[in-house]
């Protein structure tokens, strides 16, 4: 089989423009508290929801949309949902990271690792009660070190449960390069609980599609549970307004908003202490200067790697569908939202 490029890119789109529909929201103060979006996780959902059928479940983490918009949930309830409206997703009371859909199978959490057991109880039901359907669970490598999601992957190994565990690997948890706080290779991890484990570049969504189709599949026909460490990057940052991509937006405003500070913090009292927090300050410099890297010189867009496959004709009409349908659901929830 080969993959049908253009539906994988029309999903992707779907998910950036909804995605970026939010951000605007979120700017002009219509969506409150901290938003973290998927933007450059879209390959992942993409290329694992294309083998995902009716019935199968996802358990999500606190960025959920991607996967919500893919599976097909409403847009316009997700934009009710995180403007608080009571006729959201969820009546208004789950923001954008406590979500539920209880026609698709999916449920998410901002708890760090809680889509791993959650999966093992949609993987678990769907075996009693659905035979031949599958769950999913979507996790950053952050999460990699959480007890409980350890303990599911013995869970899913043990039980022989119909689950494929996704890690996306952005390489930081929050401000943390995550190799600084994980020991050992997360593959090789996987792999010693007797998981089938693959690796795959979660930018290249026609690739995340060819090794997703073999872990569904396995899963589904009750050959045990999967695993896939799918690269990627974290393009927004940890949240909406990240003050590390605040300073190479906005170099100077940062430089002396947060340059004095710093460098009263270096010189107080005592000074014994100086190269200790000179180390600090170098820290904080390398974190600064790999992400400067990774976010404008790297620069590892799915969306431009899919478009890549596609012709221009059809790359914008397919754009251009995912912008009208996005701005169609958000005229209707703001409607709704100011009582017209």
């Amino acid at each position: 089989m080969v993959p049908d490029v253009q539906e994988l890119y029309r999903q992707m789109a779907r998910m950036r423009r909804f995605e970026e529909k939010l951000a605007e929201l979120w700017n002009r103060g219509l969506i409150s508290g901290e938003m973290h979006l998927g933007v450059g996780e879209e390959a992942v959902a993409a290329g694992v929801l294309a083998h995902l059928e009716e019935d199968d479940a996802m358990a999500l983490d606190h960025r959920s949309t991607p996967p919500l918009v893919g599976r097909g949930v409403n847009m316009e309830s997700l934009l009710l949902e995180m403007m608080g409206h009571p006729d959201g997703l969820c009546g208004g009371r789950g923001g954008h990271m406590h979500l539920f859909s209880k026609e698709r199978l999916a449920a998410s959490s901002g708890i760090v690792g809680s889509s791993a057991p959650l999966a093992c109880g949609f993987a678990l039901a769907a075996r009693q009660l659905r035979p031949g359907k599958v769950a999913v669970a979507f996790f950053g490598e952050g999460a990699a070190n959480q007890g409980m999601l350890l303990e599911s992957f013995n869970l899913a190994v043990a039980w022989n449960l119909p689950v494929v565990f996704v890690c996306k690997d952005n390489r930081w948890a929050i401000t943390t390069r995550s190799r600084s706080v994980t020991g050992g290779c997360l593959l090789r991890r996987a792999r010693s609980f007797g998981l089938r484990a693959f690796r795959v570049d979660g930018t290249r969504v026609e690739r995340v599609w060819a090794t997703a189709g073999k872990a569904v599949g396995r899963a589904r026909a009750g050959r045990g549970p999967g695993f896939i460490l799918a690269s990627c990057p974290r393009m927004e940052g940890h949240f909406l307004g990240d003050p590390m991509l605040r300073v190479f937006r906005e170099p100077v405003r940062q430089t002396l908003e947060i340059g004095p500070p710093l460098a009263r913090a270096l010189l107080s009292r005592p000074l014994a202490a100086l190269p200790a927090r000179a180390l600090h300050m170098g820290i904080i410099g390398k974190a600064l200067a790999t992400l400067g890297v990774e976010k404008y010189v790297l620069e590892r867009d799915p969306l431009r790697r899919a478009a890549a496959l596609l012709s221009e004709e059809t790359r914008r009409r397919i754009e251009d569908e995912a912008s009208r349908e996005v701005e169609e659901a958000a005229r209707a929830a703001l409607a709704a939202v100011e009582g017209r």
